[in-house]
């Protein structure tokens, strides 16, 4: 069985980890009342862990346009594998979406993003009220799309893992 490489297989569990992270610390700040250093504090870790995400995913991107992945399983059925086209493709949009949509709905909110407190990114559009407002919905719906389609491949994985026992998770594993 043919396996991802060591630099795929590190970016994918260290994006999992950043992308979990920034999910749990946005559920938390944003059920912290008012505004205090804290909430503050994690609004700028969110950020930080949002732009990493989103260039380890410039990173992913170039490295799998250079590396193909291992095929799947002789065993798996074709829709499967169509199946899990569409959600790796829906993942990589979400990924990269999720970061700008972020990015964007700070900017409208007239908050510049300083990365890691030191380098600040450009700022790319104007404060809008109203955008800001949609942009915030937007980011809301991509993270649970992102949520969803991440729970749909945890499954996959799972039932590829105990019930067809067809090695698929070893390829991922370091």
């Amino acid at each position: 069985m043919r396996r991802y490489t060591l630099t795929a297989i590190t970016l994918h569990w260290l994006m999992a980890i950043l992308i979990i992270a920034a999910f749990l610390l946005g559920l938390t700040m944003v059920d912290i009342p008012g505004l205090t250093p804290t909430k503050l504090r994690y609004f700028s870790w969110h950020k930080w862990l949002g732009v990493t995400v989103f260039g380890l995913a410039c990173l992913r991107i170039l490295w799998r346009m250079t590396h193909a992945a291992p095929p799947y399983a002789e065993s798996m059925p074709g829709w499967q594998k169509k199946a899990s086209h569409i959600s790796h493709a829906l993942m990589y949009v979400l990924i990269f979406a999720v970061p700008l949509s972020g990015y964007f709905y700070s900017l409208a909110a007239g908050v510049p993003v300083m990365y890691l407190g030191v380098l600040p990114l450009p700022v790319l559009i104007p404060p809008d009220q109203e955008l800001k407002l949609v942009l915030k919905q937007v980011h809301y719906a991509f993270n649970v799309v992102l949520l969803g389609v991440f729970f749909l491949h945890i499954l996959a994985v799972l039932k590829h893992q105990f019930i067809d026992r067809d090695r698929t998770l070893q390829r991922m594993l370091p």
